[in-house]
């Protein structure tokens, strides 16, 4: 029974991790050079707040939930649908969005720049003229602020409705979380980004004449992406569930979802059932990522991995 439960951890670990990096080793090229490029801690302090969010697998429930407010504002919607594969592919455009945020997290200053230039490089060409005859442009410092915004929102939402405690941190680890990832979106070139929970409320309130509904068939896609075995269908609902009651006031009648309402005993009851499915994820998984395995590696603070030379 040990030797069966073992075998299951081992290749649960492999599934998962060739899903969300879009490699089967589980570790792509992008992965192993947070390992091997640069040294020093990167943009963020390794025993910080944005190691340990970006840890956590809360940022799972949080991507699903970023999505939503992403397809809320219009000119956001329209570069995706039309610059991206996402419905014939959507795990690529995770495994995508994951090599970003990771590279920015984890990464040696030197490959976080170079992943940045690299992304600013890829927003040149995702530009055009939506059907009302307005212009778009991945690289509009506005349009990657709304992004930015409702990002951090929802992974700040989720590290506090699901994932680890974070009191070692003190009361105000919410303000530090946002005022420290503004780094990322600021090398990408989003301007004007607020510093604390209070601030990054305000600016996503300021957006809502901006808003439109989510069309239907995107959140039929959010509720129900293809390509998942049954077992992932059963967590993915989980996660999609706790997602929609993590979506900011602003955006959640817009997509139809209840939101952070605090109140409801039913959004309790699928928080703390999310909450046991990260807890059940991270036992299988191992308390920390490949990415920030590879982080302590470089930073000599941990064990080489097991693709390590």
């Amino acid at each position: 029974m040990t030797f069966l439960l073992s075998d299951l951890a081992v290749r649960t670990r492999a599934m998962f991790r060739a899903r969300v990096s879009g490699d089967p080793t589980g570790a792509p090229a992008w992965v192993r050079d947070i390992a091997r490029v640069g040294s020093g801690p990167g943009w963020f302090d390794p025993d910080g707040v944005v190691w340990r969010v970006h840890g956590d697998l809360s940022t799972l429930v949080g991507g699903v939930a970023a999505l939503l407010g992403q397809g809320a504002h219009p000119l956001a919607l329209v570069g995706v649908q039309r610059h991206s594969a996402y419905r014939e592919d959507p795990w690529k455009r995770l495994a995508g969005t994951a090599r970003w945020l990771v590279v920015s997290t984890f990464g040696s200053a030197e490959l976080a720049e170079r992943e940045s230039a690299r992304v600013r490089a890829m927003h040149r060409t995702v530009r055009g003229t939506a059907d009302d005859g307005r212009p778009y442009s991945a690289g509009d410092p506005d349009l990657l602020r709304w992004v930015h915004l409702a990002f951090t929102d929802v992974f700040l939402a989720a590290q506090t409705a699901v994932g680890r405690d974070m009191g070692r941190f003190g009361p105000r680890w919410g303000d530090a979380y946002v005022r420290q990832w503004a780094r990322s979106a600021a090398a990408l070139g989003a301007t004007d980004l607020p510093a604390t929970r209070a601030e990054l409320a305000d600016a996503l309130a300021a957006y809502a004449p901006l808003l439109e509904p989510v069309p239907e068939d995107l959140l039929a896609f959010l509720s129900a992406p293809p390509g998942l075995s049954a077992p992932e269908r059963v967590v993915y609902s989980g996660f999609s569930s706790a997602a929609a009651r993590l979506v900011s006031p602003t955006i959640a009648p817009l997509a139809g979802v209840p939101g952070r309402s605090g109140n409801a005993l039913a959004d309790r009851g699928q928080l703390a059932v999310t909450r046991l499915q990260l807890r059940a994820m991270s036992l299988a998984l191992g308390p920390s990522s490949p990415s920030e395995r590879a982080a302590r590696w470089r930073l000599g603070t941990g064990p080489a991995p097991e693709w390590a030379d």
